[in-house]
């Protein structure tokens, strides 16, 4: 099923009976048997307004030839989404559609929110086939359900995105990359947190081993008489530490980090955890991983672990949530892809699905955790 625009995928969404597997750039498997709807026709860039620094595209359109018209503006997505990839063993484009489903955002996270907070409207199709629209081009306060948040994140299972509008921001003028040797998690976590709590602008806020020792990495953009100034003052509070000064050089080290690039060509399990910074270095030393990669000052923790292993068992009284990206059909079967839901938000999701999707076509079971998980 390739719908080439949204009438069409209403229609195919109206007339539906069994369930739908919603693909767009097919980067990120999940693992279900079902009829796979594509949505790579609905795409295209719509309207792009560099002065009112809004975009609005086909949700089929690829991601690369988003980035290619913002560059042109001198512009970019701030929330800076992965490249899923690498650490799958996956091919494809990545969507703006698959995108915004999924509520992928990146190491800026952290400043300027997350892929939902840069979401102006949407235009879907829900399960019965109707067309919804909500939202518009600029950011406003409004009445009723906000439907635009609700859709980041879903995962396809509340409808099928046909169009998005997004917010856009300036392009950095120039970024430095400082890095500090750490000997622990402990500590890696403490320094984050001093940078981030500082009145210096930090973009950027991840942990990895580096060459060998365990290295914090933080990321400084704006004007470079700026970046250069903030940079100085953080090594005088933090210490001994070293510059990466070139842009270049400074990008593709937060492109590894956004893209877990330390896990690419690796076998096992990845697990992505999301926990209070302050309780990062407790959790990650209960989760007996091959190697760990860490980001957002702490709060999300990548864990590369043997196949078949249930992270969520080993993080104990602490709270957040882990995700299985990447395992085995047969360890996602076991395990879920998504963290079991309390009760109370388990009703209300549930209520949600009946109301957006009423046969339970669209990506069915998709964010259901099995029972005996």
């Amino acid at each position: 099923m390739t719908p080439e625009n949204e009438e069409e995928l209403s229609a195919v969404l109206a007339e539906r009976r069994d369930p739908v597997l919603i693909r767009g750039g097919g980067t990120r498997g999940i693992g279900m048997e079902a009829s796979v709807l594509e949505t790579g026709r609905l795409s295209g860039i719509e309207r792009y307004e560099p002065g009112a620094l809004t975009l609005v595209a086909g949700a089929g359109t690829p991601l690369a030839e988003i980035e290619k018209a913002l560059a042109e503006g001198n512009q970019r997505l701030a929330f800076e989404p992965m490249d899923h990839r690498g650490l799958l063993g996956s091919e494809g484009e990545p969507t703006i559609g698959g995108i915004v489903a999924a509520n992928i955002s990146g190491p800026r996270r952290i400043q300027v929110g997350a892929c939902r907070d840069h979401l102006l409207g949407v235009r879907f199709v829900d399960g019965s086939g109707s067309i919804i629209k909500n939202g518009g081009r600029v950011m406003k306060n409004v009445t009723g359900y906000d439907l635009v948040k609700l859709m980041a994140g879903s995962w396809g299972t509340l409808g099928v995105l046909s169009q998005v509008s997004l917010k856009v921001l300036p392009e950095s003028e120039t970024e430095t990359t400082l890095l500090l040797p750490c000997p622990d998690v402990a500590t890696a976590v403490s320094r984050m947190s001093a940078a981030l709590g500082s009145p210096f602008e930090v973009t950027g806020a991840a942990c990895a081993p580096r060459e060998g020792p365990l290295t914090v990495m933080l990321r400084l953009e704006g004007f470079e008489e700026s970046v250069a100034y903030r940079a100085q003052r953080l090594a005088d509070q933090l210490g001994d530490l070293s510059l990466v000064s070139d842009r270049d050089e400074s990008r593709r080290i937060w492109r590894e980090i956004r893209d877990v690039s330390a896990f690419h060509g690796t076998t096992g399990d990845v697990w992505r955890i999301s926990v209070k910074p302050g309780d990062a270095a407790e959790v990650s030393s209960r989760l007996e991983a091959e190697a760990l990669s860490f980001d957002w000052g702490g709060g999300l923790i990548w864990a590369l672990v043997g196949e078949g292993s249930d992270l969520r068992q080993r993080i104990g009284p602490f709270s957040g949530h882990a995700t299985l990206v990447r395992a085995t059909t047969d360890t996602r079967t076991r395990f879920g892809m998504f963290e079991p839901e309390p009760a109370p938000l388990a009703a209300i999701s549930a209520g949600l699905r009946e109301r957006f999707d009423p046969r339970g076509i669209l990506n069915p079971g998709l964010m259901k955790t099995p029972a005996h998980a």
